[in-house]
């Protein structure tokens, strides 16, 4: 029996369908694709593919360490940044957290595994979706952990530095373990303004995480990594799943990335001036549009769109199954100029079709 899915990026179910592959606005992927070294450095390591990996990662560990200027021991990695969300909770087992409504769902999906209470806090449409202080409220003793996006996923709004420093310190002292999903904070414009990776020495209670997903086109090699500096949680996540969690190719894929700094710098580049354009365009027909910040944006659509979109070869992420959103709310990756304007042109006609 086939699986529903919760997430974007089937391109599977498309090919399967119709023979060929979309134009896929339903992930969040680097527009430029694998950079090149990584590309060459996966087919290097495919002569050791005999050898079972370093369990340990430890080349991987220290390039990150480097790259991320954190102390070694603080990094953990694993087969993506959904891999380590699993871990953490895991290993921490918490009763009872706290996540903001709308929110990427294996946060959810992770702490019902272990039968924990989640308590959402939505996110008010009429502000745009921005985190306020209110959220503090909900951070008692009884709480045990808290998962934050920044930026969030799926609306792409930031939280405030000074907020989320108020979050950090509420949750010490109440010895809440704070989450903060960094997946997307490379694509900001600013992201060294966003990070929480400068606290990481001072609060113990915060885990950091980061992938090498979206920002290097890595989705199929599943590779990701947490930064924290209670060794003894780290321990316990590593525990909390196979002792091999990062493939070979994987490690030098994640190894190669990090030299790729150029590559860094065009992606963001054309993030930075593709975004407003596109969200320009998405308001021209008459969405509502929320100001995102990363690689992507949330709008909402009174008309369905994505049969006639699926027809036309482009995929988009309806957002219907995002807690505090509902039918009518779309999310689209902002790509490179040609496939932006692809997806306005076929959105046109959509909204035509549907108003026929």
């Amino acid at each position: 029996m086939e699986q529903t899915l919760t997430h974007g990026g089937d391109w599977a179910g498309y090919e399967a369908e119709y023979g060929g592959k979309p134009l896929d606005f339903s992930a969040n992927i680097s527009p430029l694709g694998l950079p090149e070294g990584v590309r060459k450095a996966v087919a290097e390591s495919l002569a050791d593919a005999a050898s079972y990996p370093d369990p340990l990662c430890r080349s991987l560990r220290g390039a990150i360490a480097g790259a991320e200027q954190v102390d070694p021991d603080w990094c953990l990695c694993g087969c993506g940044a959904a891999d380590l969300i699993y871990r953490v909770v895991l290993a921490k087992k918490p009763r009872r957290a706290l996540v903001t409504a709308p929110a990427f769902a294996e946060y959810e999906a992770a702490l019902d595994l272990v039968s924990c209470q989640t308590v959402h806090h939505l996110l008010s449409r009429e502000n745009g979706f921005v985190l306020e202080e209110n959220f503090l409220d909900g951070i008692t003793p009884n709480t045990y952990m808290v998962f934050l996006c920044q930026p969030n996923n799926p609306t792409g709004r930031t939280i405030s530095r000074p907020l989320l420093t108020a979050v950090l310190e509420r949750c010490r002292e109440t010895g809440v373990l704070l989450v903060v999903d960094e997946c997307f904070c490379d694509f900001l414009d600013e992201p060294g303004a966003y990070t929480m990776k400068d606290r990481l020495g001072e609060y113990q209670n915060l885990l950091i995480l980061k992938a090498f997903t979206k920002l290097y086109a890595m989705a199929g090699l599943r590779l990701g990594y947490c930064l924290c500096s209670d060794s003894a949680l780290l321990d316990a996540m590593a525990r909390a799943g196979q002792p091999w969690g990062v493939s070979g190719p994987a490690q030098a894929a994640g190894i190669a990335a990090l030299r790729e700094t150029a590559y860094v710098q065009t992606v963001r580049a054309l993030i930075s001036q593709e975004r407003p354009r596109l969200a320009g365009e998405l308001a021209r027909l008459g969405f509502q549009v929320i100001p995102g910040e990363a690689n992507y944006l949330l709008f909402f659509s009174p008309k369905p769109l994505l049969a006639s979109l699926r027809r036309r070869g482009i995929l988009l992420r309806d957002c219907g199954n995002y807690k505090g959103l509902c039918d009518g709310w779309y999310r689209a990756a902002v790509r490179g100029r040609e496939d932006n304007m692809r997806l306005i042109a076929a959105l046109e006609e959509a909204v035509k079709e549907e108003s026929l």
